[in-house]
């Protein structure tokens, strides 16, 4: 069985290791050519368009739900209304760049494409919901680069200097070493995750016996909530339990719920805007996860588990 364990993660490691580097690339990109203060410029309003943005553009950020914590602050230091920066704080961590690379090369599009919309409407719905709440924003404060906050030696790094060569070393250094330094952890997780759950075949049998019907979605969402997993290490887990026979729209309430409840967002979120508003944000997660769960599997076609990859022998689809 562990010879079995290493070449199924061997497997999925390889089968998305292009992903990985096309996102970490991009996300050195747009790092270096998207300055902060263009984001912040246009957050500031109570209207739907703040909200709209923060969602499209946290969907796009290179960073996770602990990366996104500082810039949400930041955010709110500026005189963000709450509804933008809950929002934000649903769609950075909910998906990436290389998220929707992974999810593309494991789900396919119709999953990768379904999940988008699914983030776009649970940023819009908490943001909508966010600015309904009373909330009195800090007075705002000057501050430096928020995505570089956390490095203790900021003064190394080459971001955003002038010339091609600086350039190039900036994107390398913020893709391949501070986003990886970020996520190298939870992608690790979430590949031993998922090589574990494709090669304990006891694990196929209860997924089988126990995760059906409706209580399959009530134990992704408990899952979910439970234990973190990045956006994109998430994506190999969720295929691995679909294989063994997890409903699809179960495994997409675990896209959807696992990467936005992380202890840290619970924690600052309990922290800067109170037990309201974390409640409040932990029912719009879940009833929404499951709602957008249920939908999909009634819109995926019947034969859309035999159309995935198998990037393991002896893939089973229920």
């Amino acid at each position: 069985m562990l010879i079995n364990f290493f070449s199924i993660f061997l497997k999925y490691f390889i089968d998305i290791l292009p992903s990985l580097i096309l996102g970490f690339t991009l996300s050195g990109i747009i790092h270096e050519f998207v300055p902060q203060n263009l984001i912040n410029k246009h957050l500031t309003g109570k209207g739907i368009k703040p909200i709209l943005l923060t969602t499209l553009i946290g969907m796009i950020l290179p960073l996770c739900c602990f990366g996104a914590l500082p810039v949400a602050l930041s955010f709110r230091k500026k005189g963000v209304p709450l509804g933008p920066i809950l929002a934000f704080i649903v769609a950075t961590p909910a998906t990436s760049l290389t998220a929707i690379l992974v999810t593309w090369r494991l789900l396919g599009p119709l999953v990768t494409l379904y999940l988008c919309l699914a983030v776009i409407l649970m940023g819009l719905v908490i943001g909508i919901i966010g600015n309904s709440l009373p909330f009195k924003p800090v007075e705002a404060v000057t501050e430096g680069c928020p995505m570089c906050n956390e490095c203790s030696d900021v003064e190394k790094h080459q971001h955003h200097k002038k010339g091609i060569k600086s350039r190039i070393i900036s994107i390398i250094t913020f893709g391949f070493v501070d986003v990886l330094k970020d996520l190298w952890r939870e992608l690790l997780l979430g590949i031993i995750l998922a090589a574990a759950v494709a090669s304990i075949t006891p694990l196929g049998d209860i997924v089988k016996q126990y995760l059906t019907g409706w209580q399959a979605y009530v134990y992704a969402l408990i899952f979910g909530l439970l234990i973190y997993v990045c956006s994109t290490a998430s994506v190999p887990l969720v295929h691995a339990l679909i294989s063994k026979g997890l409903s699809v729209g179960a495994g997409l309430v675990i896209l959807l719920a696992g990467p936005v409840t992380s202890y840290g967002t619970i924690l600052v979120l309990k922290k800067e805007f109170g037990w309201r508003v974390l409640i409040i944000y932990l029912l719009v997660i879940s009833v929404f996860s499951l709602l957008l769960g249920y939908v999909f599997s009634l819109i995926a076609p019947p034969d859309f588990c035999s159309k995935l990859p198998a990037v393991f022998n002896g893939q089973e689809c229920h």
